[in-house]
């Protein structure tokens, strides 16, 4: 059978290791900001800005209401950006600066009442949540222009979440200096934190840019010469896009995935706090933990994943999470080492959920182009970032609306830690163990349907060298 790498003009060779760093470089401030946002961002409205659990939990759901909008249009506009920096790079370079802006401002606490706080902080994340789109969905599109090689788009994707993955262990560690190095005054805390964030945020998505732009140009210039010149209407695009039985499960695997990670990240502040009895220096640690595992196995799996599959890969992964989730919710008051144990067990399969799902997308939008005859990389990996920030949305919301009605008792900045009542503390272990097992347990069944094996990845690239071919012919006489 014919090898990827036969197709005419496709980036299906070995990428340099200097376009691999650029590439993975993108994702670190979005990453950054993305954790401090799960972790942070519940309890900096409930114990700082004084926010009932509710009304903060429902900021972050009311926000994400404008991505369900935003996400894709912004997809279907990036695959029609026509420049001299190609289709993606334009919008990282004109959004990367509000982008860390309106990430800053959502630290500050104005001197507004609960529903001036409430409106300030939805408009706010309103606009951040569109450069969000601007600078990070354009950014996850490349990686199918970068390459067309099955093994090496896991590769690409390690390097990808390697920085994602340090991006998030580098906001647990700048919050563990700046909230230590203002312990009396918890609003400054949070704005230095966010002030220094966004200025690191912005920066890498530069060096992205620049990184990658030779490899993007010569990539557009290719699929300029062999793409059809009719563009099918955006609402005809999203009827095909989900009549892609693959694309379906892969977005289902992702949202089990990643809706157990933020329902965990956002409860574990609680959980360390309030049942294990713990400072917040040590819910940071037992975050950082896990991503510290996640990082490190992101390079085991994918080796593991050229050997066995990415199918096989997920499973391993989400089994051993599943062990931990239900190792943490047996977890009792003093079993100190035992929770850090949990946390390293729980990082084995948080790098499944960064890694797989990514990895299987450019497969699905290959099948998409077999079918359809168009590239549409922005539609499909619109709906994936789209269904990230409804995880973390969905994650938040429940945590603050569950622990509302179990009776969570909330405290304002510089107040000292109240105590909660029983049915408080059952709700949160109720939140950290059981909750994310079920989803867990969904996403493996998904997973077990998922149709695109390595062979049949191979046979789809056949067919569309083919065309290509037939294409350029074509063109020729």
């Amino acid at each position: 059978m014919n090898n990827s790498a036969d197709l005419p003009g496709a980036k299906t060779e070995k990428l340099s290791f200097s376009t691999k760093l650029a590439y993975g470089a993108g994702d670190l401030g979005p990453a950054i900001t993305a954790n401090l946002l799960g972790v942070f961002l519940l309890i900096f409205f409930t114990n700082v800005a004084n926010l009932k659990p509710g009304i903060a939990g429902s900021i972050l759901l009311i926000s994400k209401v404008w991505d369900a909008i935003n996400d894709p249009i912004v997809g279907m506009m990036s695959d029609r950006t026509r420049s001299k920096w190609g289709r993606r790079h334009p919008w990282m370079i004109f959004g990367a600066i509000p982008f860390g802006i309106f990430f800053f401002l959502q630290w500050v606490v104005p001197n507004f009442d609960q529903w001036g706080l409430f409106w300030y902080y939805i408009a706010i994340s309103v606009i951040f949540n569109t450069f969000y789109t601007a600078v990070n969905l354009p950014y996850t599109a490349l990686t199918p222009e970068l390459t067309q090689d099955y093994d090496e788009r896991t590769s690409l994707n390690s390097y990808r979440f390697a920085f994602s993955i340090s991006g998030s262990i580098l906001s647990l560690v700048l919050a563990l200096v700046i909230l230590g190095a203002f312990p009396n005054d918890p609003i400054k805390q949070y704005w230095v934190l966010g002030a220094v964030c966004a200025v690191i945020s912005v920066l890498p998505l530069y060096w992205c840019v620049w990184g990658t732009r030779k490899r993007v140009q010569e990539t557009e210039r290719n699929r300029i010469v062999v793409s059809r010149e009719d563009t099918l209407p955006y609402r005809e695009q999203l009827k095909i896009a989900f009549s892609n039985k693959p694309f379906l499960y892969v977005i289902g695997i992702y949202l089990c995935s990643w809706l157990a990670v933020q329902n965990t990240v956002a409860v574990i502040p609680y959980f360390v706090k309030n049942w294990m009895g713990l400072s917040d220096a040590a819910f940071t640690q037992v975050i950082i933990a896990v991503q510290v595992t996640g990082l490190v196995m992101l390079f085991v799996w994918s080796a593991v994943s050229k050997r066995v599959g990415k199918k096989a890969v997920y499973f391993m992964g989400m089994t051993v999470w599943i062990i931990a989730q239900i190792g943490l919710f047996m977890l009792q008051p003093g079993q100190i080492g035992l929770m850090y144990v949990l946390a390293v067990l729980a990082g084995f399969g948080v790098s499944t959920a960064y890694l797989i799902p990514w990895s299987m997308i450019p497969d699905v939008i290959e099948l998409d182009e077999l079918q359809t005859g168009q590239r549409r990389e922005g539609v499909f990996y619109g709906f994936m970032v789209l269904l990230q920030k409804v995880a973390l949305a969905i994650g938040l919301f429940i945590v603050g609306w569950v622990l509302q009605q179990s009776g969570f008792i909330e405290s304002g900045a510089g107040q000292p830690a109240p105590i909660q009542p029983a049915s408080a503390l059952w709700a949160i272990r109720l939140l950290v163990g059981p909750a994310p097992l079920a989803v867990l347990v969904i996403g493996l069944a998904l997973a077990y349907f998922y149709p695109i094996t390595k062979e049949i990845h191979a046979e789809i690239l056949l067919k569309l060298q083919e065309r290509k071919q037939g294409n350029t012919q074509e063109a020729e006489s």
